[in-house]
């Protein structure tokens, strides 16, 4: 739904006031804030779902800034990450139900140490993790490289908002990752393996971004 409401934006921008009107600032820091406040919240949240969640807010965040722009670069980059992290954000909540179907809870101390008994579950969850982190050469890095210089472009100051904001993606990323998949693992619980529909459905989420990665003309 996110996503479907960046691609109503474009498409309803073109025929709004040219975007060197004054009325692109407050939206452009409404998004630029975004981004902090939800890696913030992110970065201290117990909730496995709450925190991806907040993930995608954030990085919506800089979908709407570069679409507010009007350029062809940020509505490029706009794009790109809109569908890498379509694809992205689904993986992570469908292994977090996962973790839920199995635990059923989704706090992360109950979470850790899943990588011990689930390693092809880990695997996933580092893949995952990686792209949502934009990490180079996912499409993910791309759109946000694409945003990020259509921003610097249109405001030098704007680095300083996205470099605190990538780098807080990062860190709570991490914290997700660390979380779920190192530490002790809780006793007492009865974990079931992972099934073959499983692995199948999160392949289904990670070959599309693999083969997008290896040709993303195919979105432009």
């Amino acid at each position: 739904l996110l996503k479907l409401g960046g691609y109503g934006i474009i498409r309803v921008l073109p025929i709004c006031p040219p975007p060197n009107t004054t009325l692109i600032y407050p939206f452009m820091m409404l998004a630029l804030w975004g981004i902090i406040m939800t890696s913030l919240i992110g970065l201290r949240q117990p909730d496995l779902k709450a925190l991806i969640a907040y993930s995608s807010v954030g990085h919506m965040g800089l979908v709407i800034s570069a679409t507010l722009i009007q350029t062809h670069w940020g509505l490029s980059g706009a794009m790109l990450l809109m569908i890498a992290h379509g694809l992205t954000s689904s993986a992570l909540f469908c292994l977090a139900n996962m973790n839920y179907e199995r635990t059923h809870s989704r706090a992360l101390l109950l979470l850790q140490g899943a990588q011990i008994i689930f390693p092809l579950m880990a695997t996933w969850w580092i893949i995952a993790s990686l792209t949502n982190m934009a990490l180079p050469p996912t499409i993910n890095f791309m759109g946000e490289l694409l945003i990020l210089t259509t921003l610097m472009n249109w405001c030098p100051l704007t680095i300083i908002i996205t470099a605190i904001g990538t780098t807080l993606t990062a860190a709570y990323t991490l914290y997700m990752l660390l979380s779920t998949q190192h530490g002790k693992l809780p006793h007492g619980l009865s974990l079931p393996p992972m099934m073959t529909r499983e692995h199948l459905l999160l392949a289904l989420h990670m070959i599309p971004l693999i083969l997008i990665t290896m040709k993303p003309n195919l979105l432009f």
